[in-house]
């Protein structure tokens, strides 16, 4: 995706866990974050603590997605998923895109990865990667302070 890109739809998952969001639930009010993973992904996992708390910190201003994207056949064991999912505090949405679906309307080949939107729906950050996690909160703060 290029920046200023509208987010995709949210269509295409194998299941939802934590609740079901639509792109309508997301565009209009707030910006969000989407972030992808896989349970297989080491970087994913140190980076969940991080990601968990920009979603309890801007709670009231900013929508977090997860999307499990998978990346072998060992990562589409769902039960697998809601263990990790568990065990990392992952209680925001999850996107289980066992299909890649989402993951190609992204065109996405990275976990993590972050995707930024603003409340309009365009695509204003992404970054892959396990560090860099100071460049988007700086990035989620620049976002959210346009909305103020």
């Amino acid at each position: 995706m290029k920046l200023r890109q509208p987010m995709p739809e949210l269509t295409g998952a194998t299941e939802w866990l934590n609740g079901h969001v639509e792109k309508e639930d997301l565009v209009g009010e707030k910006p969000t974050l989407i972030h992808f993973w896989s349970v297989s992904c080491h970087l994913c996992k140190e980076a969940m603590p991080q990601v968990n708390e920009f979603r309890d910190q801007y709670k009231d201003k900013l929508n977090v997605v997860a999307v499990h994207m998978p990346r072998s056949e060992d990562d589409l064991d769902i039960e697998k998923i809601k263990q990790v999912a568990g065990d990392h505090d992952i209680s925001q949405p999850i996107f289980v895109d066992s299909g890649h679906k989402l993951t190609d309307s992204f065109e996405n080949e990275y976990v993590p990865a972050y995707y930024v939107f603003d409340k309009t729906g365009q695509l204003r950050h992404f970054q892959a990667g396990g560090s860099g996690m100071k460049m988007l909160e700086k990035r989620v703060n620049r976002v959210l302070s346009e909305t103020e």
